[in-house]
C-alpha cells in the first residue's frame, strides 16, 4: 500500500514542502530503503522509527519498505523526518487511517520509546504550511509556541508519537496551541537584561553612541582595559528603535533555523546582540558549512554585532565582512546550492589604545617585585 505524508525542509531561512511516500513491496526480501537525496541523519532513521513502532505495541512491517522524499533534487538533512516516516509506515500497514493525512504537515525526531524531540526551523515550516493552505501542523511540544505564532493554522505540540496516532484515530483530546503574538511581542519589548540607563558618567561616549544609534552608524570604542567599552556596547540595543513585528519575525526565523532560539520563546522581541570570540573562523562569522547555516552576522540581523578586542581577530575574518556590510546580506554558494541570508546589523568594535600599555604594566610589576626582593635582602 502506498501512503503520502507531508513534511518540510528548511532552505536558508525559508521552508519547502516535502512529499514523503511510503510503499510496502510484497513478494520481496524485507529491507528498508530511503531515496530522494537523504543525508546520513535521515538514513539512520531506520532503527529509531522501527524501534519506536515496536516499543509502542504496533506491528513492524515485514515487507520491503521504500521511502521516497520528493522533490528528489533537494537535500534532506536532519532527524526531523522520523515522525512523518513512522506515521507513514503505520498508515501503509493499515494500522492508521489515511483519510486526513494530506491535510497536515508532520515533523519531529523520535526517540526509541516514541518520545518526540525538538527540531530546528519550526517557524519557517509553519509559515510555509499556512501559505500552502494546510489545515494543521504537528511539531514537538518544545517548538509549539514558536510555530503557534502563525495564525490561521492549527499547530499541535506533541510529546509522544502516541498522541499523533490517537489524533488520526479520533481519540484523545489534543488541542492546538494558541499564541497571542501581538500581545506577547509588545509585552516583551520593554524587558531588558541590560539597560543603557544604568551607565553613570561617560557622557562623551554615551553621546557618541546615541548619535550612532540614531543614524544606524558603526562605531569603534578605544580605551584602556576597564574603561567600560564592553559595558556600553552591551547596553546599546536598549536605545535602538524597537523592533517592528515584521523585523521580529525575520529575526526569529534566522534564530529558529540556526537552533539558537531561547527556550520557551515564541518571538524575539528585542534587538539581538552578538559578541563572537576573536578566535572565530570565517565560516562561523558569515555562515556556511556543507548544509549552509547562518553565521554570526546573520544572527545579529536587525541588531548589534560586537567585536571585542578588534586587533585580535584574523585579517581574513574581518575582510569577509566587507561585502555583507555593504549589501546587508550574505550569499553562501556551494556546488549544489546557493543561499542568501540577511545581514543588516550595526557593527560596534572595541580595542585598547596600544599593546605596549600591557607590556609596561607587566614590566612595572616585575620591577616592583625585584625591588621588594632587594629590600628584603637588605
Amino acid at each position: 500500500m502506498l501512503v503520502k505524508i507531508f513534511g518540510s525542509a528548511v532552505h536558508g531561512v525559508d521552508a519547502i514542502t516535502i512529499i514523503i511516500e511510503v510503499d510496502l513491496v510484497s513478494g520481496a526480501l524485507p529491507g528498508y530503503f530511503i531515496v530522494g537525496l537523504p543525508d546520513n541523519a535521515v538514513k539512520e532513521s531506520t532503527e529509531r522509527v522501527l524501534s519506536a513502532i515496536k516499543n509502542n505495541g504496533y506491528e513492524k512491517p515485514r515487507y520491503k519498505i521504500v521511502v521516497n522524499m520528493a522533490p528528489a533534487d533537494i537535500k534532506k538533512a536532519g532527524s526531523a523526518y522520523d515522525l512523518p516516516i513512522a506515521i507513514g509506515m503505520l498508515a501503509a500497514t493499515d494500522q492508521l487511517p489515511t483519510e486526513n493525512l494530506h491535510e497536515y504537515i508532520i515533523m519531529g525526531e523520535l526517540s526509541l520509546d516514541g518520545t518526540v524531540q525538538p527540531i530546528k526551523g519550526a517557524l519557517p515550516i509553519a509559515i510555509q504550511a499556512r501559505a500552502e493552505k494546510f489545515k494543521g501542523l504537528f511539531v514537538p511540544k518544545a517548538n509549539a509556541r514558536e510555530a503557534g505564532m502563525v495564525n490561521n493554522l492549527d499547530v499541535y505540540g506533541v510529546e509522544h508519537i502516541q498522541e499523533v496516532i490517537d489524533f488520526f484515530n479520533g481519540k484523545g483530546d489534543l488541542k492546538p496551541t494558541i499564541v497571542n503574538t501581538r500581545e506577547e511581542f509588545f509585552d516583551a519589548q520593554s524587558h531588558f537584561e541590560f539597560d543603557f540607563n544604568d551607565v553613570k558618567g561617560q557622557e562623551n561616549v554615551k553621546r557618541a553612541l546615541e548619535i550612532a544609534a540614531a543614524g544606524g552608524h558603526n562605531a569603534i570604542l578605544i580605551g584602556p582595559p576597564g574603561a567600560g567599552k564592553t559595558m556600553l556596547a552591551k547596553r546599546l540595543p536598549t536605545i535602538l528603535p524597537p523592533l517592528s513585528l515584521k523585523e521580529a519575525l525575520e529575526t526569529t526565523k534566522i534564530h529558529s533555523v540556526a537552533g539558537k532560539l531561547p527556550g520557551n520563546t515564541s518571538l524575539i522581541a528585542q534587538r539581538p546582540f552578538r559578541s563572537p570570540h576573536h578566535t572565530i573562523s570565517d565560516v562561523a562569522l558569515v555562515g556556511g558549512g556543507g548544509i549552509p547555516q547562518p553565521g554570526e552576522i546573520s544572527l545579529a540581523h536587525n541588531g548589534v554585532l560586537f567585536l571585542d578586542e578588534l586587533p585580535e581577530f584574523k585579517r581574513t575574518v574581518l575582510e569577509v565582512m566587507r561585502q555583507p556590510m555593504e549589501e546587508r546580506r550574505v550569499s553562501i554558494s556551494r556546488a549544489k546550492v546557493s543561499i542568501d541570508f540577511p545581514a543588516s546589523f550595526m557593527l560596534i568594535a572595541s580595542m585598547n589604545p596600544c599593546n605596549c600599555v600591557d607590556l609596561f604594566r607587566h614590566l612595572g610589576e616585575r620591577w616592583e617585585i625585584g625591588l621588594g626582593s632587594e629590600r628584603m635582602r637588605a
